[in-house]
């Protein structure tokens, strides 16, 4: 049976191999820094930055980062950022009852909406999403800065 809770400080080590699970599937370099520095925010109740975790038999096997901001239009809106299971632990229902508890926080801090990105390729992961979400069309353009 999956559980979600959020993070604990014992969680590190776990929560950093999957971390490094779900940079590597984006091919996105991190600094140990960068790890070390999203851990604090994490932990930070001031920093606006959320994380659960998934565990199965008591082992952190998923994570998700969230945050909650304005929209213009529609009230508070919750991204969810980094949603990651590990290989072992998919088809079991983790990353379901992650997306399940964010958006129950999105609904108690009052957010009209959740939302979140994937890559095209990333068929595993939007075989889940087209069933608890729809997609909106929307293509993401980055600006380099």
């Amino acid at each position: 049976m999956i559980v979600v809770a959020p993070l604990k400080l014992e969680d590190r080590p776990a929560w950093e191999e999957l971390a490094r699970g779900y940079k590597a599937f984006y091919r996105t370099s991190t600094s140990d820094e960068e790890y070390d520095t999203t851990w604090r925010q994490l932990h930070d109740e001031g920093s606006g930055f959320y994380s659960l975790g998934a565990y199965l038999d008591s082992t952190l096997v998923g994570i998700t980062h969230y945050l909650l901001h304005p929209l213009f239009w529609y009230g508070d809106a919750c991204y969810l950022q980094d949603l990651f299971v590990a290989e072992t632990a998919r088809g079991r229902g983790a990353a379901r009852a992650l997306i399940e508890r964010v958006a129950e926080q999105a609904r108690t801090h009052g957010a009209t909406r959740l939302y979140w990105m994937t890559q095209d390729h990333n068929a595993r992961a939007r075989l889940l999403y087209d069933k608890v979400a729809s997609f909106n069309g929307f293509i993401r353009y980055d600006y380099p800065l």
